[in-house]
């Protein structure tokens, strides 16, 4: 018994989980190494021996207790134990527990033989920036399984229906029973005869090949809303694949990518602009225009304007999604130096600098701010 793992361990809980959960536990591990799913994979299947095992001494409150009190002893030959030369003797076979704890309707293969919802897809759509602000409408392709418009999605030739599957009586599944060293199994499995539908198409539609679906692609208008953001997702209700069996069609699910702004960057629904101000007018003030998404605006920059002042310019941003009003666009101004001169425009700017006199260099000294010397040296010319 030493190599034996602890039930808790393999299931993954903890020791004072409750039932609910150790079903839970099994059900989530066991579909991932069910033997039917894994059909030649020994791993697959020792894995899935061990998590019955575990499940079905835990599940069981008496087999619980003994195995709390004793462990792996309680069930051991030398104690006379339930499992003693057959671990998997009163599992009952592998689908049985299985089949319990999943609550029924699949097949051993993990099919369900009643209606099945279609597949969702995904798309991902790039726009470009003044797109995502103002909103847009757009024409995709989307490669889809459809139902066959011939046989309206049934498999059968127009005008024939499909008959009950006489090898599986309906059902879509058939039972093996396989004797083992281990004991006796019994499996469940899709039916071959029908493939697990439970039905045969004696006349199956020519276009489908039977299968009531086909391959497909079709146009698809999306509407983007204003104010949406690079990677946020649409949803489409029905626009995926078709349904088997009668079942309702998947949902489309549409990722936007949004291209960057050659001028503005994104904040939530705020737009950020960077700009340079010639030095003067953020000396002196002044009007300028400033670009928006929707043409340039006057704005008017007060005397004085330091770098890296922003402005707020109320109502310039973006849509808010689905809802009333813009966010603002937020300026950032940088003062611009001129980098070559004329010598005309470099003696004009050093008489102008040598005119400052007393006022630079009380500036130097942190008595004046440097922009108000310029405007009154500039007023005094």
């Amino acid at each position: 018994m030493a190599n034996k793992r602890d039930y808790y361990e393999i299931l993954g809980i903890k020791k004072d989980a409750s039932e609910e959960e150790i079903k839970s536990a099994f059900r989530k591990q066991a579909k991932a190494c069910h033997p039917d799913l894994h059909p030649g994979d020994k791993e697959a299947e020792a894995r899935f021996k061990e998590l019955n095992e575990a499940a079905e001494v835990l599940t069981d409150a008496q087999k619980r207790a003994q195995y709390d009190q004793f462990g792996h002893a309680a069930f051991s030959q030398a104690n006379g134990g339930e499992y003693a030369g057959n671990p998997f003797s009163g599992f009952g076979g592998f689908t049985d527990i299985f089949e319990s704890m999943f609550g029924g309707g699949f097949s051993g293969g993990g099919q369900r033989t009643g209606p099945i919802p279609g597949n969702n897809l995904r798309y991902t759509l790039t726009i470009s920036f003044e797109d995502a602000a103002f909103g847009v409408k757009r024409e995709i392709l989307v490669p889809r399984e459809q139902n066959c418009s011939t046989c309206g999605g049934t498999g059968a030739k127009p005008g024939t229906s499909a008959t009950r599957c006489s090898a599986c009586g309906g059902s879509g599944q058939v039972r093996v029973q396989q004797n083992t060293m281990l004991g006796s199994f019994t499996t469940v499995r899709p039916c071959t005869v029908c493939g697990g539908t439970g039905q045969v198409n004696k006349d199956p539609c020519a276009d489908c090949a039977g299968q009531g679906r086909v391959k497909k692609t079709s146009r698809v208008l999306v509407t983007i809303p204003a104010g949406i953001d690079d990677g946020q997702t649409l949803s489409m209700a029905g626009e995926g694949e078709a349904g088997l069996r009668g079942g309702p069609n998947g949902d489309l699910y549409i990722t936007v990518n949004v291209k960057p702004h050659k001028l503005f960057r994104r904040s939530g629904y705020d737009l950020n602009l960077d700009m340079k101000l010639p030095f003067t007018i953020a000396a002196l003030g002044g009007e300028i225009k400033v670009p928006t998404l929707t043409g340039s605006v006057k704005y008017t920059v007060p005397e004085g304007t330091q770098a890296g002042t922003v402005f707020r310019l109320r109502g310039q941003g973006i849509q808010r999604l689905r809802g009333s009003g813009k966010g603002d666009l937020l300026v950032r101004v940088d003062i611009e130096v001129p980098k070559r001169m004329n010598e005309q425009q470099k003696t004009l700017l050093k008489a102008f600098g040598d005119s400052l006199g007393k006022q630079q260099a009380e500036a130097k000294q942190g008595k004046r701010n440097i922009f108000n010397i310029v405007k009154d040296a500039l007023n005094n010319d």
